[in-house]
């Protein structure tokens, strides 16, 4: 479903990081990118989902290939309606929202209708069920400041 071969990124066709990036995800299943700070975890997230531009930045090597395009060749909005979805760090959810409003937000591109979001709410809930048990009074929480980005693929 996702795969990076052997990316590199520049930043003002200068600062390079991160260099030489592969991976692969494979339809289903779950994969962790880790690294310390400044190592380009969210640098590699960005142009997955092909928003290095707005930051003057942009893969010089390598490709990406979401469900058999090249990410490159899609725009952002483009992708999301693929499937392909990245999760922002903490500070830009809604904090005015609930968990489950902002979990539904990030629903807003999806086809396949109200039941398979519930289905797909139900998981979310099924892997974190104290949010269940407190969805209306709890606000968006904010992620622990390491690993605070995620890419979210339809399934």
């Amino acid at each position: 479903m996702l795969s990076v071969n052997n990316i590199e990124v520049l930043y003002d066709r200068v600062i390079l990081v991160p260099k030489g990036v592969s991976l692969n995800v494979p339809r289903g299943s779950t994969v962790a990118l880790l690294g310390a700070n400044g190592w380009g975890k969210t640098t590699t997230l960005k142009a997955i989902s092909n928003l290095l531009r707005a930051e003057r930045g942009e893969v010089a090597k390598g490709a990406i290939l979401f469900d058999g395009a090249e990410v490159q060749a899609l725009s952002p909005d483009e992708l999301v309606r693929r499937g392909c979805i990245q999760v922002m760090k903490g500070r830009h959810c809604f904090a005015h929202l609930t968990i489950e409003e902002n979990l539904l937000t990030g629903a807003f591109t999806r086809r396949d209708g109200r039941a398979a979001v519930r289905r797909d709410l139900d998981l979310a809930y099924s892997y974190f069920p104290r949010l269940r048990e407190r969805r209306s009074a709890w606000r968006a929480i904010r992620p622990a400041a390491s690993s605070r980005c995620a890419l979210s693929a339809a399934p």
